[in-house]
């Protein structure tokens, strides 16, 4: 601005022009979330004039071709442009390494491996790059011919459309962050008919916060299932391990056009529906788990034990181990199957799997869910105790009279009983804190060697103990015991005594069937009861029952018995009965269901 010529004359300055250019300026940057939807709206629509230059491009003679191809002098996942990604500190005995230049396209090592191991990894892993994904953009989705989920309705069924959910703002960018992931991944897509909607939960997780479908706005608590048992046990005791994990595996799997629509959902930033399977849907753990199962049928029990996205290759030394990684990676490749890389490790001597501590040594605790349990305050509460049982609970096969320890706090779950934490309850509690501290290393089996059970019986318990003999040294494999009801309670001796053997056999039924079993006990009855004819029928109907097996009965005094011996005399309250019928005894059975007329 010019000072005035004239003397005690005005001037004014119109700078409208240019602040409504700044603010157009300003204005013009388009929200993310809005060009992300906008994107997707618009799929589909060609102009007509896009018509006219493609039959354009279609009248042009072809270029001819004069150059030669030539094959690229690094690899390719060198060439592409490498995401960026959070390198986070790592426990004790692991370490990065890189597939690319410049630190790029990390994986998870064993620390300890030797140079010429370490160059043989990496060169199969740059191999089947594309196994190994690093964001969700990596995820291409399994073939719906391989397996697509579908969303059956009972009869009669009704929509449901729920309202949102109130989120502080915090949770809102969190939630917008997520909408925005997904719609760049084609993971979901917006909607605006559907009749069925659910609101958003956020639940946290180790890599950050989740955004998931929830049906009956509810949080489902994580529950332990069987299967894992079983898994834990195969992959026995090998040296080298690949633990593998899929990334964000439901996302992999797609979901039938005609039930996209039941997974809607809605939140601040509008309604939107999956075209892969999300989390929280009731069937979608059994869809995934049949999926990964026809993916890797012939190598599991060979190379590879699968329990959801969890893989655990093995190999009894590191060629062979490094073998069975190759065929693995190269099956994920050729199904789509993604693997997250920041939850793969690779050749290492040891790990955690379903809770458990993995290596050649056995199987162990998990010690950083020990470390938390111990640092557990008083139980004030009824459900703090039930709490507490459940997750100690989950360790008792490790656990030498578990039962015994955690008698007085059992009690304290009956009903009608006053909640009141004495000084017995809190020396129980304590113990067995300590008892986890302290918990052994349990065997995997071998299925080579025999079996051996000890087995036992009280007043009111029977116990077992499962294990099998190497080179002369007894692996304890499990450690189990039960209650008896009032009418057991009765029986008689030799019944049961009997009765222990029955609930051994019923209990390592998986682990024993088809192998060779010695039984140990201290009543030496027990050995000429099973040529007898003229028995009560109880003991018949048992003797009967244990034919299946290839039985050994080995007579052994009381002093010699005695874990299971202590184990007999543990109280444990537990509704569920001494199953005292074996599984094929319900095969040919047949259940009449009545509805309502």
């Amino acid at each position: 601005m010019r000072k005035p010529t004239i003397e005690g004359q005005l001037f004014y300055v119109e700078e409208m022009d240019q602040l409504a250019d700044e603010l157009l300026e300003e204005l013009s940057t388009e929200d993310p979330l809005q060009v992300a939807l906008t994107k997707d709206s618009s799929e589909g629509y060609v102009s007509s004039e896009t018509d006219e230059y493609k039959k354009l491009l279609d009248t042009f003679r072809p270029v001819p071709n004069i150059l030669s191809i030539e094959g690229l002098d690094r690899p390719v996942c060198e060439v592409m442009a490498a995401p960026k990604v959070d390198l986070k500190p790592l426990p004790e005995g692991l370490r990065y390494a890189f597939l690319g230049e410049n630190s790029t396209y990390p994986v998870i090592v064993n620390s300890d491996l030797e140079p010429e191991q370490l160059s043989a990894l990496l060169v199969e892993l740059r191999k089947y790059r594309k196994a190994i994904g690093y964001t969700l953009d990596d995820i291409k989705g399994i073939s719906p011919d391989l397996c697509i989920h579908r969303i059956h309705l009972e009869d009669e069924s009704k929509s449901s459309i729920e309202p949102q959910r109130r989120l502080n703002p915090n949770l809102k960018e969190v939630v917008k962050k997520e909408i925005l992931k997904l719609l760049d991944a084609g993971i979901i897509y917006p909607i605006s008919d559907s009749t069925w909607i659910s609101p958003v939960h956020c639940v946290p997780k180790k890599g950050g916060i989740t955004v998931i479908k929830n049906d009956k706005e509810e949080l489902i608590p994580t529950r332990t299932i069987v299967g894992h048992r079983m898994y834990v046990r195969k992959i026995g005791k090998p040296p080298f391990y690949c633990f593998l994990d899929g990334y964000s595996g439901f996302f992999q799997i797609p979901i039938h056009p005609n039930d996209q629509e039941k997974t809607t959902f809605t939140c601040p930033y509008g309604t939107f529906a999956y075209r892969r399977m999300p989390f929280g849907l009731c069937n979608a753990p059994a869809t995934f788990q049949r999926c990964m199962t026809s993916i890797f049928s012939d190598l599991i029990e060979e190379m590879v034990e699968v329990f959801m996205d969890d893989f655990s290759v093995y190999g009894a030394s590191f060629s062979s181990c490094l073998s069975n990684l190759c065929r693995v990676l190269q099956r994920c490749e050729e199904t789509n199957l993604v693997l997250n890389w920041e939850k793969c490790h690779f050749m290492v001597r040891e790990g955690i799997v379903l809770g458990h501590k993995i290596s050649e040594k056995g199987i162990e605790l998990d010690r950083a869910k020990v470390d938390v349990m111990l640092q557990l305050p008083v139980p004030k509460t009824v459900k703090d105790i039930r709490s507490f049982l459940g997750h100690a609970g989950f360790y008792r096969r490790f656990i030498k009279d578990f039962s015994k320890i955690a008698r007085p706090l059992t009690r304290l779950l009956c009903k009608e009983t006053d909640f009141e934490f004495d000084e017995e309850c809190h020396k129980s509690w304590t113990l067995l804190k300590d008892a986890l501290v302290s918990a052994p290393i349990v065997q995997a089996p071998n299925w080579d060697h025999p079996f051996e059970i000890m087995c036992d019986a009280s007043d009111y318990a029977v116990g077992a103990v499962l294990g099998q003999k190497i080179d002369k040294k007894l692996n304890v494999i499990y450690y189990a015991s039960k209650t008896m009801d009032d009418a057991q309670c009765k029986y008689a001796t030799t019944e049961k005594e009997l009765l222990a053997i029955v609930f051994a056999f019923e209990k390592f039924r998986s682990y024993i069937v088809g192998s060779k079993v010695i039984v140990h006990t201290d009543h030496a009855a027990l050995r000429h009861i099973f040529a007898k004819k003229d028995t009560k029928p109880r003991l018949l109907r048992w003797i009967l029952l244990l034919q299946e097996f290839d039985i050994e009965v080995v007579d052994k005094k009381g002093v010699e018995n005695g874990v299971a011996d202590h184990l007999s005399r543990m109280r444990v309250e537990d509704m569920i009965p001494i199953n005292d019928s074996m599984p094929e005894e319900q095969l040919m059975a047949i259940m009449i269901l009545k509805g309502e007329f």
